[in-house]
């Protein structure tokens, strides 16, 4: 079975691949590939993607990968896509946004043009290449390994807990899985250097921090509070006994977690 960061690497380099075919599919729209090119990509199985129908996906993707891996980067990444408070648009301030709606700025009664959609072709080559140096950091004495060594531990926890579950230990599997979720949600914490005023904060202490800090949106603070329920469901006595479709749902919610909120 492949590691973790053997998983993390091979997803990081589809994800690589999908940017430089978008980036290509841009240049071809904008200015159009040589003939010889777009018959060399033919003949290796390549077709360039949709731009607009695809870049979106891609972005949230790549996205979530640099805020975890190369977070001081996040905000260049974020203004090639859209520059919120610009005064107004030229060459330098044209974004991917400004492309994928096909704006085009002039000026004067010559109509010249201001900026185009060639101007993203930069912005998107940026995004291109900060991707690609969070491959670097794979391979880097700063690349924290305590990260993926986490989660391998968290797998095989929440492997235990389905066990149990099966086994007909429904609340010992429910304790289990919420163990690795207020370890996991205080770890994400302690990463954005947030601290909770008490002294031994739980779940929900640890959501809330998140929530305020815009670490997690609102959808995801509710889908978490489900699973704090959950988890005091199979912790304490309660009204009615947990079942093992709510700790199957508890260990499910708890792996999605582990993956997506950082």
């Amino acid at each position: 079975m492949k590691s973790n960061i053997d998983l993390m690497k091979e997803e990081l380099k589809e994800l690589i691949q999908q940017g430089k075919h978008l980036y290509l599919a841009m240049i071809d729209n904008v200015q159009g590939l040589p003939e010889d090119f777009k018959k060399k990509l033919e003949d290796d199985g390549v077709k360039l993607p949709n731009f607009n129908s695809c870049y979106d996906s891609w972005y949230s993707e790549a996205l979530v990968i640099i805020k975890q891996m190369l977070p001081d980067r996040v905000d260049d990444f974020i203004k090639q896509y859209k520059q919120e408070k610009r005064k107004e648009i030229s060459f330098l301030t044209y974004s991917i946004s400004d492309y994928i709606l096909g704006l085009r700025t002039t000026q004067g009664y010559e109509q010249k043009v201001i900026a185009d959609q060639s101007a993203a072709l930069s912005k998107m080559e940026v995004q291109t290449t900060i991707l690609s140096a969070v491959s670097k950091r794979f391979e880097s004495k700063l690349f924290d390994i305590q990260e993926v060594l986490q989660s391998d531990i968290f797998d095989s926890e929440l492997d235990a807990a389905r066990e149990l579950s099966k086994k007909g230990f429904i609340r010992g599997a429910g304790a289990i899985a919420g163990v690795v979720l207020e370890k996991h949600l205080g770890h994400v914490c302690k990463i954005h250097s947030l601290k909770s005023r008490k002294k031994h904060p739980s779940i929900s202490d640890f959501y809330q921090l998140l929530k305020e800090n815009e670490i997690i949106d609102t959808p995801k603070w509710r889908f978490i509070q489900h699973l704090g329920d959950l988890r005091n469901l199979c912790d304490h006595p309660k009204d009615r006994e947990p079942t093992q479709v709510d700790v199957l749902e508890l260990v499910e919610g708890v792996e999605k977690i582990i993956k997506t909120v950082f």
